[in-house]
């Protein structure tokens, strides 16, 4: 196997206008809280952030290259990405 054949170890998104670099296969619920992103709030003006980390509970939702509610523990991260948490 070449070295041009070997995906790159890394990935980089941009979450909330700032670009961030994350290991290849982490989800972009991880990212977000790498980048240390204030994520989303609920209607009352609350923090929410991932609970279960499998898709269940719905608090980890953002806008994913322009796809709304997308929940972003079940997303991998991918080069390029675009992600919004407060929209």
């Amino acid at each position: 196997m070449t070295a041009s054949a070997v995906a790159p170890a890394n990935v980089c998104l941009v979450i909330d206008g700032v670009e961030v670099t994350v290991a290849r296969g982490t989800s972009v619920a991880a990212a977000i809280a790498h980048a240390g992103a204030g994520g989303r709030r609920s209607v009352l003006g609350q923090p929410r952030a991932p609970l279960c980390g499998m898709g269940i509970c719905f608090e980890c939702r953002a806008t994913i290259d322009g796809h709304a509610q997308r929940r972003t523990c079940l997303v991998p991260a991918a080069n390029g990405m675009v992600v919004v948490t407060d929209g």
